[in-house]
């Protein structure tokens, strides 16, 4: 392996950080390559509900609501109560929470910058830039729980192969912490966590037990507070049951992906006018296909080929390879995100830890195979695989941002109220928000209860919880401020008396045309549509009924139960997605 002259042992073996020229060199271009399209970023169009979610639950938090009891939240409370303690010192703006996103990011690509880095500089500098294209482009700086769990789950790797190499009970015990964290953020990650630490500490179990357990315990330190709050009942069902159970028929996708056409209904959108890209490439559909066997193979090869290779050299003591072992395994254990709904967020997901190792992987088998050190054909590698099977995913969306970040490209369309501000990427939707705000604000006060939803309130696939934002003022009237079919628009779901009693609904068409291969083209208990048609005028349509605007009144609008399904334009399911 290349010799360091800042670091004699790299610090994931127990080594402590020095100062080198080269080394301030290597990580400021990770820095630049990573920041590069940053500008662009913190003004792209964010996802309405998950973005929108991870805005406006903290901010509930912070005035006392419990996850799970006041609204419904499906990961876990830690995220939540990070983000609301950030808001509070940085201000509830959109940029406090992607500044916080971009932490987030940054985190990951530097983990496993350290995690590489026992192979050089080099392939250090090029595993960061494979993590920066898949980390940086799926969901933008959106500060959501899956990539601070991963973060804080590489970071508690690290410290668990230091610890192994170093035998130091204080690292056993911040992997311990960091890896509670990281559940508290994302209980699903638990396998993968779990198994990454056992085979990181199986060789020296006896003394790792204790600060590791004890770490956890720490870590999990908001865990325990959510199931004092919200009771084990309510916090196992809402975290549990209704993602894993209730929820999956709704949002599975085809495994493989379909090879003939788009699964995933925000996919097909954002591929409906797709960005500018100058190279050949397969079709959309068919990079998703090949990329999920790609995503297959690699997380699986990555740790059986560092487990092989482990067991050739006939000893234990194999630290470079330890690293890409341990988290190899990690990498996985979060194999199922890929699996359960194979679209391109959840792919680059699983890949943004698997891909960046394999770069040191090959690096590795080259030196043994030439007997000379030559991590860019690593790095090369990987990047060549991107460019043929997800080009799109990654490559494109970095360029886009970088385009925008530089003033190369328009920015897309602002909503602004007061200092709540959200990017949209569609410019009817924006004017429909635009001409909607001045009309809720005339006719509401402090503190009225609002229920933002879909069209046809039988179909809850998606809700525009950004709107609850730029209306920060209003109280969410509903327990389903996030919206998920065979949730919220389920019989009984409670949504209907939610709404009876609240004062405005908002109601978007924007995704009445959301049609994917599963139970959510299913129509659902219609005693939600007649709950607005029993309680509430129309105020106001927006855009030829893109958006509309109610207001409870006396015997509502007038509309029997009936008519219900016809009172709002619903594009039609075809047959061959009707389950």
């Amino acid at each position: 392996m290349e010799e360091t002259a800042d670091v004699a042992v790299p610090f994931v073996f127990g080594g402590s950080v020095r100062f080198s020229a080269r080394g301030a060199i290597a990580l400021a271009g990770v820095l630049l390559f990573a920041m590069l399209p940053v500008r662009g970023l913190f003004r792209s169009p964010g996802s309405s509900m998950e973005e929108g979610f991870m805005l406006v639950f903290p901010r509930l938090v912070q005035q006392g609501q419990v996850p799970n009891v006041d609204f419904l939240h499906l990961y876990g409370p830690g995220s939540l109560h990070v983000l609301a303690g950030w808001y509070k010192v940085f201000g509830y703006t959109l940029e406090a929470e992607r500044a916080f996103g971009l932490l987030q990011n940054l985190a990951i690509i530097f983990a496993l910058y350290t995690l590489t880095r026992p192979w050089g500089r080099v392939a250090a500098v090029g595993a960061s830039v494979v993590a920066s294209l898949l980390v940086m482009t799926p969901i933008g700086l959106a500060a959501l729980a899956w990539h601070g769990a991963v973060a804080l789950a590489l970071w508690s790797v690290v410290f668990a192969i230091r610890a192994r190499h170093q035998a130091t009970l204080s690292s056993w015990a911040a992997s311990g912490v960091l890896a509670g964290l990281a559940l508290s953020f994302r209980p699903d990650i638990i396998i993968a966590i779990t198994v990454a630490i056992i085979a990181a500490g199986w060789a020296s179990r006896g003394r790792a037990t204790k600060p590791l357990v004890l770490g956890a315990i720490i870590g999990l330190l908001p865990m325990w507070f959510h199931l004092v709050m919200a009771g084990p009942v309510a916090a196992i069902d809402g975290i549990v049951v209704d993602p894993v159970v209730r929820l999956r028929p709704g949002r599975e996708l085809p495994s493989p992906p379909s090879f003939g056409k788009i699964d995933g209904a925000l996919q097909a959108i954002a591929e409906a006018v797709p960005p500018y890209w100058p190279v050949p490439a397969p079709a959309a559909n068919h990079q998703l296909f090949f990329w999920f066997l790609a995503v297959i193979v690699i997380a699986i090869g990555v740790p059986a080929t560092a487990w092989r290779l482990r067991r050739r050299s006939g000893s234990e003591n194999t630290p470079h390879l330890d690293a890409l072992w341990v988290a190899g395994v990690f990498g996985l254990g979060i194999l199922p995100q890929a699996m359960q709904r194979p679209d391109s967020t959840h792919l680059a997901w699983v890949a943004m830890v698997s891909w960046p190792l394999l770069g040191a992987l090959i690096t590795h088998v080259t030196i043994q195979r030439l007997r000379r050190v030559s991590a860019v054909s690593g790095v090369a590698a990987v990047l060549i695989a991107m460019m043929v099977v997800s080009p799109f995913y990654t490559y494109r969306y970095y360029l886009l941002h970088t385009r925008v970040a530089v003033g190369d490209l328009p920015l897309p369309f602002l909503v602004e109220r007061d200092d709540r501000k959200f990017w949209f990427g569609n410019p009817e939707v924006a004017n429909a928000l635009i001409a909607m705000i001045p009309d809720l604000e005339a006719r509401s006060e402090p503190g009225d209860r609002l229920v933002v939803g879909t069209a046809d309130l039988s179909r809850t696939v998606y809700s525009d919880v950004s709107i609850y934002f730029l209306f920060d003022e209003l109280e969410p009237a509903t327990y389903y401020i996030e919206m998920d079919p065979g949730l919220a628009d389920s019989e009984g779901s409670g949504l209907a008396e939610d709404i009876a009693d609240a004062d405005f609904v908002v109601l978007t068409n924007f995704w009445s045309g959301w049609l994917e291969p599963n139970t959510s083209v299913q129509r659902q208990s219609q005693e939600h549509n007649r709950a607005v048609a029993d309680n509430f005028c129309l105020v106001g349509q927006y855009e030829s009924n893109l958006l509309m605007l109610f207001e409870r009144c006396e015997g509502g609008g007038g509309i029997s139960g009936a008519d219900v399904e016809g009172i709002y334009p619903v594009v039609p399911v075809p047959e061959e997605l009707a389950l």
